[in-house]
């Protein structure tokens, strides 16, 4: 009766560490293309922050808009880089 108990346990336990290193394998890969999508993700919004920064100065410099029209400018220009950065993430 107690072999009967090891064995099950033995087996188990392999069952155990065989799924363990099937995910081991899987999990790298999976990790590394989040990461990018993360990087591209982050990278496009920090670009239209930059893109939405300039537009507002240049706004204010050339154009006969109230300083309200120039901030709605930069907030439009922002949620585009969020939208731009949620495609890249659900891709």
């Amino acid at each position: 009766m107690q072999t009967k108990n090891l064995t099950r346990t033995i087996w188990t336990l392999a069952g155990g560490v065989f799924v363990a290193g099937l995910l081991a394998m899987a999990s790298p890969g999976f990790a590394t293309e989040q990461a990018q999508q993360r990087r591209d993700g982050r990278d496009a919004k920090q670009d239209t922050k930059q893109e939405a920064r300039q537009n507002k100065v240049d706004c204010k410099q050339e154009s006969n808009k109230s300083n309200a029209e120039c901030r709605q400018d930069k907030r439009d220009t922002k949620q585009e880089g969020r939208e731009q950065k949620r495609d890249i993430k659900h891709q």
